[in-house]
């Protein structure tokens, strides 16, 4: 990193801390993932009073909750985990283009009340530059119920709070990214709490086998798998092949596939260019 990109850094960072003192208190919508883990840390060096609340449904792998009631320990932080209902809502279910607006709208009217309660003055999300680019309909929740963003107010893309978190000396700054696990569907295909424990048990398996960055696209009785393309090679071992095909198949999958164009986040969102799609009745 040059001397450029770490003043940058020194002079974001300055700006973060300061926007967070002057917010007083907040209670911040935490995952546990880098944004969030990184915005944490930012909150508690700044002295403001913080809140870390952390969702927990059959949407989010089990390990990651854990994950983030580690970190919240760690950094000295009150936290507590709020089960959602999002599988309760027809409109998550059914699993639209905008889908995760259901979500964080349930979430963020929550985090409201939870900050009314507590005397918080906002609710915070770890949303970053990055994400105001991408096809995000969550962030049309967080603006109707006024959630802000800190890390995207000042201006941190992801790999800058990932090099930022290095120099903190935060463990898990390189962690891989772990989106909602409705999230591994194509549009139109309804979730269900059993199809997510599969895909949440299909993933988990494939990181043992040493993958990193994994996601298992879940296509009725066929699963599609995508792995970083630097870990492609791991699944030209006979062996590998041999247990992913037989393990993915006890949990209920028929076809076992493997995407040769590897991992590519928010792949399932290609369909949205298909304008036949976006005209179909879902």
């Amino acid at each position: 990193m040059s001397e450029k990109e770490r003043a940058d850094h020194r002079q974001k960072f300055s700006c973060l801390v300061s926007l967070l003192r002057e917010a007083e208190s907040a209670v911040l919508a935490f995952s546990g993932g880098v944004d969030s883990s990184f915005l944490l840390k930012a909150m508690s060096i700044s002295g403001m009073n913080v809140l870390a609340v952390t969702a927990a449904s059959a949407t989010v792998p089990g390990e990651e909750t854990i994950y983030a009631t580690c970190v919240a320990k760690e950094a000295g932080v009150e936290q507590i985990i709020i089960e959602t209902e999002e599988l309760s809502n027809e409109s998550f279910v059914s699993n639209p283009p905008d889908r995760c607006f259901f979500c964080k709208d349930e979430l963020f009217r929550r985090l409201k009340l939870i900050a009314e309660e507590r005397n918080c003055r906002f609710v915070f999300d770890g949303s970053n530059s990055d994400d105001l680019s991408d096809y995000r309909p969550g962030r049309r929740a967080a603006s109707l119920h006024g959630v802000r963003s800190p890390l995207a107010e000042c201006g941190f893309s992801k790999k800058e709070i990932r090099e930022m978190s290095r120099e903190l000396g935060m463990g898990g700054w390189d962690r891989p990214s772990s989106p909602c696990l409705s999230s591994r569907f194509p549009y139109g295909r309804r979730i269900t709490r059993e199809a997510l424990r599969r895909i949440e048990k299909s993933e988990k398996f494939l990181r043992t086998l040493g993958f990193r960055e994994v996601r298992v696209r879940d296509h009725g009785d066929t699963a599609r798998i995508e792995v970083a393309e630097g870990e492609l090679h791991l699944f030209f071992i006979p062996e590998n092949r041999k247990l992913a095909a037989e393990t993915l198949k006890s949990f209920g999958y028929h076809f076992i596939s493997l995407d040769l164009e590897g991992f590519r986040p928010g792949s399932m969102n290609r369909v949205l260019e298909d304008k036949h799609f976006q005209s179909t009745p879902r």
